[in-house]
């Protein structure tokens, strides 16, 4: 659309000719989304070359302003360059002047004066951007020295006639867009601050339809016509002075900068904390003079976005209090971390309600003790009275996360409408940060929530070993990883540690290891050789898909033969301490591929330890960093593995710590893969907490174990537990005698710390199941009764037939 210049004599001195707007519509992603009429003459593409594209493409500076334009006055550095603006890398409205190459050759340049507006909302535009041809302005014929410069700025609730004009016509130049969109725009500018062309260190014009551009001349023309006004007798119009003129180009110029120092100050940080800091700091004392700022509960607790608008029960959180008063004046009258809810009579409730801000030029009585009234016993006049109040939201996606009350002192200005758009622009700007910050939280409470859900909580205390575990998230990559460990009771006392590695990280990764974990357990319980569960794992993996990579490995711990059965699937080495001499060495066990990758066979082999040899399994975000050799992080772990300490938690303290102040003296900062660490002491059980007998297939045998247990239990003190170790073991064998093929069946009891494990095995390889046994039905009974009585119980398959155990503990109230 072209804007005109008005009519009348003045017309005739200001500019020949018309003035084309080219207007200029960007998304976020960067593409144009809106191309006018004046933009296509301005810059020479067709509205279909230029809708889609990358605006940097369509608008690439190409230099400094030439010399002979230096006539109009040069870009003194009003706001950022015009790439600063298309590329995102500001969030407040800028202005200034540019050279922009344009088609029709090498030479073809466009001297052009620029202003950009960040558009929020709903709707996919993020930049409008308006600009005029420099060139245009100038006149052949005008005098010499009639214009010292031009240059782009804002004007804000200014005297300028013509802002309904610009929320009249802007829509008529976006036709594509609808009337609430365009509406929008056009009410971020008028909020923001419509463009103005200044001309001369005291001429500043408005740049609207149907606004032609003056100079000096039009400053003398107005003043002649008052001056002819007068004459008349009429009452002329008050003109504004050239000093008023220049304290209004100062004062916001002095905003913009100021928005623009707060900008780079807040955001610096994630953490909510840090961020609400940097919020209050950065406005006092330059803006305000007390700054309190006050969170919704759900922000603050991490609980997700808040939903429904906020009503006089909702509880809102102080969580800064930021003043130049003397040190401690504020801190028992409105302390940090208290929760309150405000009614609708305070200007608090009007702002938190319409998203808007609330301007109070002075606090007077009346409204002091209205205020005063939240505060119960504490008397907050005295802090406000007759102060002056601006209450800003802090908004994101259109709702109120919170609100800032500012004050300033007595002897202070006022706050004004200015300050208002200032203030409102500041809390726009904080709000978004403050939203980014609660998201991060958010998510990662979420993660941390997902990460522990996935976690085993591993018993201290297993059969003949005790198991110290540590997880630490990733500290770069993202807190939900794919590392896990585990571990699982097996029949003959044994105990199956796990430690795995998923590769990658994020929610996909834990999704995996999830899975993962659970299928090792299944098949830990089913009591497989440690090599078929890696091969069966492996096959898993080839079924969920072809992006399922992961390391594993997998021991299992015999504390009666004190020996280790392990398999490795890509995994690193574990470390085992040894209890006699305390040396340390990494096992050499067959690497194995990574599970997942299929058609590769795994090795298991048997390893001999001896009481209070401790085994260490981890993954290897504890030992390997980027640029360093992972050999390294493998020594230092062999080392660090073999220190004393007090107990298993602090080995495993002294591990991380250790590695951690290797790589840092190294140079190669922290970690930032998460880590799993499981640590088991092997402690193994003595032969005379072990008491086995080998019974014959006579229904007879069932009364003698029910002796045997009774001549033994005694004789480790635990007469507390006879009487159910006799019924439970009678109903065991009486099953195994029934249905043993005509081999072995074996008893074994095995005494570890105040729990007792009984053990019946057979050669049918048919494992029983729990039945409802009917009124008269014959069979069924035994295994429920095992299980209401047993603390624990389970069956597994063995090579030679099955097993079927019990646990019992201490009788409760002991």
């Amino acid at each position: 659309m072209e804007y005109g210049t008005p009519d009348g004599p003045v017309a005739q001195h200001a500019v020949a000719g018309r003035i084309p707007l080219a207007v200029v519509v960007i998304d976020a992603a960067g593409l144009v989304s809106h191309w006018s009429t004046g933009a296509r003459k301005l810059f020479g593409y067709a509205k279909e070359e230029a809708v889609g594209s990358p605006a940097g493409d369509l608008l690439p500076v190409a230099g400094a302003i030439p010399e002979e334009h230096a006539n109009y006055g040069e870009y003194d550095g009003l706001g950022p360059d015009l790439e600063t603006s298309l590329d995102g890398r500001i969030s407040y409205p800028a202005a200034g002047r540019a050279r922009l190459s344009v088609p029709g050759g090498e030479d073809h340049r466009v001297d052009v004066l620029w202003w950009a507006y960040p558009l929020v909302g709903p709707g996919p535009e993020r930049l409008l951007v308006l600009a005029a041809d420099a060139c245009r302005l100038a006149d052949d014929d005008r005098e010499p020295g009639q214009v010292e410069r031009i240059a782009p700025g804002f004007a804000l609730h200014t005297d300028f006639p013509g802002a309904d004009e610009l929320a009249g016509r802007l829509p008529e130049i976006l036709p594509s867009m609808s009337v609430g969109e365009s509406s929008r725009i056009v009410a971020q500018i008028l909020e923001l601050g419509y463009p103005v062309l200044e001309f001369s260190k005291h001429d500043r014009v408005p740049v609207t339809p149907d606004w032609g551009v003056p100079r000096r001349a039009e400053r003398k023309a107005r003043r002649l016509r008052a001056q002819q006004a007068a004459a008349d007798g009429a009452t002329p119009r008050p003109a504004a002075s050239d000093e008023d003129e220049d304290l209004e180009y100062a004062a916001v110029r002095e905003h913009l900068e100021f928005l623009n120092e707060v900008s780079g100050r807040i955001g610096s940080s994630l953490d909510l904390s840090q961020t609400i800091i940097e919020v209050s700091r950065a406005v006092v004392p330059r803006f305000t003079d007390v700054a309190g700022t006050y969170l919704r509960e759900q922000v603050v607790a991490g609980e997700g976005f808040p939903e429904g608008p906020p009503d006089e029960t909702t509880l809102w959180h102080r969580v800064a209090v930021e003043h130049t008063d003397e040190p401690g004046r504020w801190d028992d009258v409105v302390p940090v971390g208290e929760s309150m809810p405000f009614p609708s009579h305070t200007p608090f409730f009007q702002c938190m309600t319409t998203g808007d801000p609330v301007l109070v030029p002075r606090i007077t009585e009346e409204m002091g003790n209205a205020i005063a009234s939240q505060f119960e016993k504490r008397d907050i006049r005295p802090l406000i009275n007759h102060r002056s109040m601006l209450v800003v939201p802090l908004k994101a996606r259109n709702v109120v996360l919170g609100f800032m009350i500012l004050l300033r002192h007595q002897e202070r200005s006022v706050f004004n409408d200015m300050d208002r758009v200032t203030g409102a622009e500041l809390a726009a700007r904080a709000g978004l940060v403050l939203d980014n910050a609660r998201m991060y939280t958010y998510q990662e409470s979420v993660a941390d929530t997902l990460q522990d859900s996935m976690l085993p909580h591993i018993e201290p205390r297993m059969t003949g070993c005790d198991i110290a575990t540590r997880y630490l998230p990733g500290t770069l990559l993202g807190r939900v990883g794919g590392d896990w460990f585990d571990s699982v009771k097996l029949p003959g006392s044994r105990t199956a540690l796990v430690v795995g590695d998923v590769m990658g990280h994020g929610l996909n990764s834990a999704a995996m290891m999830g899975q993962l974990r659970t299928a090792v357990q299944t098949m830990a319980a089913l009591d497989l050789p440690p090599a078929q569960l890696l091969r069966n794992l492996d096959d898993l993996a080839q079924r969920l898909g072809e992006h399922y990579l992961a390391t594993c490995l997998y021991a299992v711990y015999d504390p009666i033969a004190s020996e280790l059965h392990l398999a490795n699937a890509g995994h690193i080495p574990p470390v085992l301490v040894r209890a006699d001499d305390g040396r340390s060495e990494l096992l050499d066990l067959p690497t194995g591929a990574p599970i997942g990758v299929g058609g590769v066979p795994f090795e298991a082999v048997t390893v001999r330890v001896a009481p209070g040899d401790r085994l260490l399994m981890c993954t290897d975000g504890l030992v390997e960093v980027r640029g360093e050799d992972i050999g390294v992080g493998l020594a230092t772990l062999t080392e660090s593995a073999a220190h004393p300490a007090a107990s298993m938690d602090d080995a495993c303290d002294t591990i991380i710590r250790a590695l951690a102040v290797t790589f840092a003296d190294a140079g190669r900062g922290g970690r930032k893969d998460d880590v799993a660490l499981l640590m088991a002491r092997l402690n193994g059980v003595a032969d005379e907490d072990v008491a086995s007998w080998r019974l014959a297939l006579d229904p007879s045998e069932v009364s003698r174990a029910r002796e045997l247990v009774r001549d033994q239990l005694p004789a480790w003190s635990r007469d507390d537990l006879t009487e159910t170790a006799e019924l439970l073991v009678s109903e065991l064998v009486t099953n195994a005698v029934r249905h043993s093929r005509g081999g072995r069946v074996e008893l074994r009891l095995v005494r570890s710390g105040a729990t007792l494990i009984c053990e019946v095995e057979d050669d049918d390889h048919t494992l029983p199941t729990l039945l409802s046994a009917g009124p008269g039905d014959e069979f069924g009974r035994g295994l429920r009764i095992v299980s209401v009585l047993a603390k624990e119980w389970g069956t597994s398959r063995t090579a030679s037939g099955k097993t079927v155990w019990f646990e019992l503990g201490p009788p409760r109230g002991k």
